[in-house]
């Protein structure tokens, strides 16, 4: 066992440092991750694998423990001696090594007759919160700390790294340079005024119901209101007007008290800007061109596979919730997306399918579509099944009362499909969904841009620099941003969104 243990270790440090004196050695043929085991594994080899045990089994002669690593939702089987099972449950962190074998069951092509094994650490299983049993969504969101583990969860991890390194090559490739935006913000870019202000001197331990102190002024740290960002696109726009192509992936935070499925305190958002176009069909081009491309490299992935199977394996209480997303709907989803040619049709062409379908009795909204009102999720929801028949669907032209300050007139940009009164942006909605994404072209001219922070009641406060990046070489320019949590729970068939974040944060709520 003693020498074993050596050899990994040797392994480890002779390919970290790609010594000579270890190659070729027998060596590096041990302690590979359990999907290279179960996909390349070959027959009587020595192989060792780690783990965490997922099941044991214990009979009188023999014992079956099944491990995962997290590399896939796979377990490996392990046959060992009921005696070296004694000391396992599940959740224990193991060290197996052994001979891959032809398995004589019928689950599993081959399995690992362990030759030895070692515990790795403490494991107290029965007072684990974290079960081998369905377990509400509700509960498993009071322990983010434990829920990771279980094995649809890490799918969602691996699909979360996967998206964003093939949208990190998607951009790489069409020469788009990858920000970091600041988190601390001078100004809230919506306008919208939900953000979350710094302050250095709250008390750690005060609550809510202990309210503020007026004894107690609050002190900022940077002399005036600074606060948590609630958009990376004004400093993406400063930054775009140095090398022209710009995107970040970063954290945004909204202190919008809605506890819905939908909506998060802290999240994700991918953002991107261009310059040198006054073509909103530009900006949709790339949206369109992003996630088709994403998802068309995620399909080549093992996750995708996972994900399906994972759905068609769902426990039967999560199957009659209610909320449910079947293995065919969720391929529905990836084939739209991959598919060519979304449509896009006005905000003012929406708002007349909404009345007719009211009309006709072919639908019934709680809200009446009106021009003036928005849409409203319902609308969105009938929008993306009905005009997209599975495909994402742009909306575009939005009355201008609706949108925020940096959005110029429709009738100002090329190719314009709107009306004096509406500006040149988008929205992307996707079935059951609703809002994906939304994009606009950026008022670029100074006069214009001023008048329309003076109408929104927002000039002065703290934007004079954004106005600069107008004075000075100022272009048309236009970009977007995609709410990329939202993105995981549509590709993972995820309803609620809390459920695809590691550790969610919404209103109320902030566990460790």
């Amino acid at each position: 066992m003693r020498a074993w243990r050596i050899a990994s270790r040797s392994r480890l440090h002779g390919r970290l440092v790609n010594s000579p004196a270890f190659s070729g050695s027998s060596v590096y043929e041990t302690g590979r991750d359990v999907a290279d085991i179960l996909h390349n594994g070959k027959d009587g080899e020595t192989v060792s694998a780690t783990g965490w045990v997922r099941s044991v089994r214990k009979q009188k002669r023999v014992a079956f423990a099944a491990i995962s690593d997290g590399s896939t939702v796979d377990s490996l089987q392990a046959v060992m001696s009921p005696e070296d099972a004694a000391k396992l449950s599940h959740g224990t962190a193991v060290e197996f090594a052994g001979e891959w074998k032809a398995s004589v069951g019928s689950k599993q092509s081959h399995e690992l007759q362990v030759s030895a094994t070692e515990v790795l650490g403490e494991n107290d299983a029965e007072s684990n919160p974290l079960q081998p049993k369905y377990q509400t969504p509700e509960f498993l969101r009071s322990i983010p700390h434990l829920r990771p583990r279980i094995a649809s969860n890490a799918i969602i991890l691996r699909l979360r790294s996967q998206l964003i390194a093939s949208l990190t090559d998607f951009f790489n490739k069409q020469d788009f340079v990858q920000c970091h935006t600041p988190i601390i913000t001078s100004s809230d870019c919506e306008g919208a005024g939900e953000v979350f202000t710094i302050s250095s001197n709250d008390p750690k331990n005060t609550t809510e119901q202990d309210g503020a102190t007026a004894e107690t002024p609050v002190e900022h740290f940077f002399k005036t209101p600074k606060y948590l960002t609630v958009s990376a696109q004004l400093h993406l726009e400063a930054l775009a007007q140095a090398v022209s192509k710009v995107w970040t992936l970063s954290p945004t935070f909204r202190a919008e008290q809605s506890d819905t499925a939908r909506h998060l305190s802290e999240f994700y958002m991918l953002e991107a800007e261009m310059c040198f176009t006054s073509d909103l069909n530009d900006i949709m081009d790339l949206v369109e061109n992003m996630m088709r491309t994403a998802v068309l490299t995620l399909q080549k992935r093992p996750v995708r596979a996972e994900l399906l199977t994972a759905k068609g394996t769902a426990p039967k209480e999560e199957r009659e919730d209610g909320k449910s997303i079947t293995a065919d709907m969720l391929q529905q989803r990836w084939d739209g997306i991959a598919s060519l040619d979304w449509p896009r049709i006005t905000y003012a062409e929406a708002i007349d399918l909404l009345k007719d379908a009211q009309t006709s009795g072919s639908a019934t909204f709680a809200f009446d579509p009106s021009y003036r009102s928005g849409l409203q999720a319902e609308h969105e929801r009938y929008v993306a099944s009905n005009v997209g028949k599975g495909k994402p669907v742009f909306v575009t032209d939005y009355p201008r009362l609706q949108k925020p300050f940096y959005m110029p007139p429709s009738m100002s940009t090329k190719n314009s499909k709107g009306s004096p009164d509406t500006v040149a942006c988008f929205d992307l909605l996707v079935p059951d969904l609703c809002e994906l994404a939304g994009g606009s072209i950026r008022e670029h001219r100074s006069e214009e841009l001023l008048g329309a922070m003076r109408e929104k009641g927002i000039a002065g406060k703290d934007l004079e620099w954004y106005q600069d990046l107008r004075k000075y070489g100022s272009v048309p320019h236009g970009g977007f941003g995609l709410g990329f949590d939202r993105l995981i729970c549509y590709l993972a068939g995820i309803t609620n969104v809390r459920d695809v974040v590691a550790f969610p944060r919404w209103y109320g709520r902030a566990d460790c």
